[in-house]
């Protein structure tokens, strides 16, 4: 039976593809699909312990991907469908995709509850809390120069 609903069906992916890789135990219930006109360019499920790689996010791998397939960073005439509402990295890679619409099944207080908590990075944003990172500026001078380079490139490509 067909669903008459594309947007619950595409976010049936996202849950079947968190499922494939909780199963495989590559890493937590979060999978992704994005989509361009109807159809899957994207799919990834959490491999943060397949792969050791703290960004191996579902949206982040589906964004890589489906950039990949298109041969191309602007992704903005695409959505992405996750399990769970986007952490602050993966928001920020889907604001820098420039994805025109987000769908989302759990919140980030359901993913907080199951031992995925990201309070901390979104206090960091929103300028609650400082950075648990000591940050120490370095070697500006060099870097400006680095980026009046860029600023003066005649055939960069802007993004």
């Amino acid at each position: 039976m067909k669903d008459k609903n594309p947007d619950a069906a595409f976010l049936r992916l996202a849950i079947r593809e968190a499922r494939r890789g909780m199963e495989r135990g590559e890493g937590g219930p979060f999978g992704a699909v994005i989509v361009r006109n109807g159809e899957v360019v994207g799919r990834g499920h959490n491999r943060v312990l397949g792969t050791n790689d703290p960004t191996a996010h579902a949206e982040i791998i589906a964004i890589r991907r489906a950039a990949r397939k298109l041969g191309r960073f602007d992704l903005s005439d695409c959505e992405i469908y996750a399990t769970c509402e986007p952490c602050p990295m993966c928001l920020a890679a889907i604001l820098w995709a420039r994805l025109g619409r987000a769908y989302f099944g759990c919140t980030r207080d359901d993913a907080a509850r199951i031992g995925f908590d990201d309070r901390l990075f979104y206090d960091i944003v929103a300028g609650r809390r400082r950075p648990t990172v000591k940050m120490t500026p370095l070697g500006r001078e060099d870097c400006l120069a680095l980026f009046e380079a860029w600023r003066t490139k005649p055939d960069k490509t802007r993004y």
